[in-house]
């Protein structure tokens, strides 16, 4: 044998060789890293298209302000200057609306024109439609508004805003919390599974180990049959979840959820997903397996 050096044909044969050697042992590695990679795959595409859903909300969240009626068409320009200076509003999006503009949305939307027409415009007030760059900061941009002079009324949904913020940041949160936990899990039984077929050849690592062989030497094996056992749960797992996020797919569009929620197609992302799901099985696969190696090294 090769006291020193990197043999990567010998550690490939020698990890394949241990994994069908203890072919139920990595059966079962193999199933609970998909299992891991499931879940967190899983609560990730939510969180992903959750924050998606509310982005969009803030992109186009909006409020308006009704000028004051005795302000003349200077004033009111002066008005939307003070507006887009303000931090936090989208200068390029903030938009004055005609008092018959205003009307004649209103009828669109609420009924037809032999109800509504014979309303006097004074009804309807000039307002300035205004975008927020950031919505964790609406209620202090609505509050900078009202503060202007002229500002005579500002309609805003700050609550739902709000809302949005605290609903994106708990689903972000939890996905968090459980992509951690769960990676724990996966290291645990994956280091375990290699420390089992460590354990069966401890006799002869410590032959290897007499006979000068290096702590690299011995450990790549070991680090090679993690790696392919963490790629082919990852390969496994994202077919699953393929066909998973399909199906869940099918189902909202049979309730009709799609009237009011659009998620991301599995074909926009699933390089991200393949991606991601690979880099964590190899990442998983070889962390376990050094940490379970590390103390039949100790000859």
């Amino acid at each position: 044998m090769k006291k020193h050096g990197f043999n990567l044909f010998y550690f490939i044969r020698e990890g394949f060789a241990s994994i069908f050697s203890h072919g139920l042992m990595s059966f079962a590695a193999v199933c609970m890293i998909v299992a891991c990679l499931l879940i967190m795959g899983s609560f990730s595409l939510l969180a992903v298209n959750a924050d998606n859903l509310l982005s969009e909300a803030e992109d186009d969240n909006e409020f308006l302000v009704f000028i004051d009626e005795t302000f003349t068409d200077d004033q009111i320009n002066a008005l939307g200057a003070q507006i887009m200076a303000l931090p936090n509003v989208d200068a390029a999006n903030v938009r004055f609306i005609p008092k018959e503009d205003a009307k004649a949305t209103y009828i669109e939307r609420y009924g037809d024109e032999s109800m509504y027409a014979s309303l006097p415009d004074e009804v309807f007030r000039d307002r300035i439609s205004i975008h927020v760059l950031d919505l964790s900061k609406f209620k202090e941009t609505v509050d900078a508004v009202k503060a202007l002079e002229g500002a005579a009324n500002v309609r805003d949904q700050s609550e739902l805003a709000m809302s949005f913020v605290a609903v994106r940041n708990g689903a972000t949160a939890l996905a968090t919390v459980l992509v951690g936990l769960l990676v724990c899990v996966s290291l645990f039984i994956i280091a375990n599974t290699i420390r089992l077929a460590a354990f069966t050849r401890k006799e002869e690592i410590a032959i290897m180990k007499m006979c000068g062989a290096t702590d690299g030497f011995v450990r790549w094996p070991f680090l090679i049959e993690g790696l392919v056992l963490g790629l082919t749960g990852a390969i496994v797992a994202f077919f699953l979840q393929w066909g998973v996020y399909i199906l869940v797919l099918q189902g909202l569009e049979e309730s009709g959820v799609f009237s009011i929620f659009v998620p991301i197609p599995f074909l926009e992302i699933w390089k991200m997903v393949l991606a991601v799901f690979c880099g964590a099985g190899a990442l998983i696969g070889m962390v376990g397996s050094g940490l379970a190696i590390g103390k039949f090294l100790q000859v």
